[in-house]
């Protein structure tokens, strides 16, 4: 079970090997996924979504189905005259990143707001039915 665990890793991983001269350095390149914070409170779920160097117009936030989806795209810089990369570490391209929505989530109720490369997403929890007291008539 281990071997196959280190071996699927290693695929997915994508171990790479950067030679510069006579030395050797490892890194690990993955899928461009931003990093996301859920936080919840007796009114609301709150999701933050981490999303530096982007701009509002290469974002797309829907909700379909009780799956709220963020989805959009880094862009590589152009590279210019007299400027040399030495080391590109960061990912670029395409992501997307879905969440299913709790049974109390209203979907209706979705709010958004981007600032400072940090996209917050408001979703209102619906009031639950309170217990409602039923007269008993005599007849």
């Amino acid at each position: 079970m281990d071997e196959l665990h280190h071996r699927l890793n290693s695929l997915f991983n994508r171990a790479l090997t950067q030679r510069e001269g006579d030395r050797e350095e490892h890194m690990t390149v993955s899928e461009w996924a931003p990093l996301v914070d859920i936080i919840e409170d007796e009114k609301q779920y709150l999701i933050k979504v981490e999303l530096p160097e982007i701009k509002k117009e290469d974002l797309k936030l829907s909700v379909e189905n009780g799956v709220l989806t963020v989805s959009g795209e880094r862009k590589f810089e152009k590279e210019e005259k007299g400027r040399r990369y030495h080391r590109i570490e960061r990912a670029y391209g395409s992501f997307q990143r879905s969440f299913s929505l709790p049974d109390d989530a209203d979907s209706g109720s979705v709010k958004a707001q981007f600032r400072d490369g940090v996209l917050c997403v408001q979703v209102a929890k619906q009031e639950k039915a309170l217990p409602k007291a039923i007269d008993i008539k005599v007849g």
